[in-house]
């Protein structure tokens, strides 16, 4: 497995992705898709790419958003994904399909060295909130977008307006400590819930006219599996199951079936479905 250098800052971040828990999210790849398809539906729409233009999806994952990317811009465009994430980089080049122009770099977005001025758009779904030093991360993706060039990403808004994560962490809660609390300048999945701070990350790095569109889905957690499938998700990657580490079995039995109340009144059929509250924030290079 390959390993990306990059900003010093960034180190705990390239090793998470790159370990147990990166291939936890590659393995669950078809599944999470499912569930965020809808997003990335939402972000297209708002990122208007265009056929020839040159797309650069910053987190891109598993790669269903550049193959998205790279099918809007084709046959003259271009997309390039760009990730920390060996374990899911390599699926992504199997996923692609032949012939779809787009390619891959497994590198970290903050030192990268891009060629200047040479993406019409700058995307992301949840791929920019991991930065550790977010002003140098967006400073330098801009120096990649020509002066013309425009960004739109997705991003969380904050825990409480977030049941579908939120909801099966109350449950572990009971039964394990929480967890220390994230600061507001650290990285982590809600780091640009507040609409400030995203406005200051993105004006510091000379982006201009930058909008923040809220978004509300429901979220199926089961994914038309059930309550059970809920459950085991939950368990499986997101904060419960981070809350869960290093804790006995029985302390995990416990907490599963707390999940288990706790999620059994949103069952409707095979769905289980909770809120989720997004930013779409878009802005342009000059």
């Amino acid at each position: 497995m390959q390993q990306p250098s990059g900003h010093e800052q960034n180190a705990d971040q390239i090793a998470y992705w790159n370990g147990p828990s990166g291939q936890r999210w590659a393995d669950r790849h078809a599944v999470q898709e499912k569930l965020l398809g809808p997003i990335a539906d939402v972000l297209i729409d708002r990122a208007r790419p265009k056929p020839g233009e040159r797309v650069l999806d910053v987190g891109c994952g598993s790669g269903a958003t550049t193959i998205a990317f790279a099918k809007a811009v084709a046959p003259n465009g271009f997309a390039l994904g760009i990730d920390i994430s060996d374990p899911m980089l390599s699926q992504a080049r199997g996923f692609a399909p032949k012939g779809l122009p787009l390619d891959f770099v497994l590198a970290d977005a903050t030192v990268h060295p891009f060629e200047p001025a040479s993406f019409d758009l700058l995307a992301s779904r949840f791929g920019v909130m991991f930065f550790a030093d977010p002003i140098a991360s967006f400073t330098n993706l801009r120096r990649a977008l020509k002066p013309s060039g425009r960004l739109a990403f997705a991003c969380w808004r904050e825990p409480k307006e977030n049941p579908w994560m939120m909801t099966p962490l109350m449950a572990v809660y009971k039964h394990v400590p929480k967890m220390p609390p994230v600061g507001p300048e650290e990285p982590g999945p809600f780091a640009f819930a507040a609409e400030e701070r995203v406005m200051r990350i993105l004006n510091g790095a000379g982006f201009v006219d930058v909008a923040m569109e809220p978004h509300n889905l429901a979220m199926d957690i089961a994914i038309g599996g059930g309550l059970d499938a809920a459950v085991e998700g939950a368990l499986q990657i997101g904060p419960a199951s981070r809350a869960l580490q290093g804790h006995p079995p029985e302390t995990y039995t416990a907490a599963k079936a707390s999940m288990r109340e706790m999620l059994a009144p949103f069952v409707k059929g095979q769905s289980v479905a909770l809120q989720g509250a997004i930013w779409i924030v878009t802005a342009k290079a000059a």
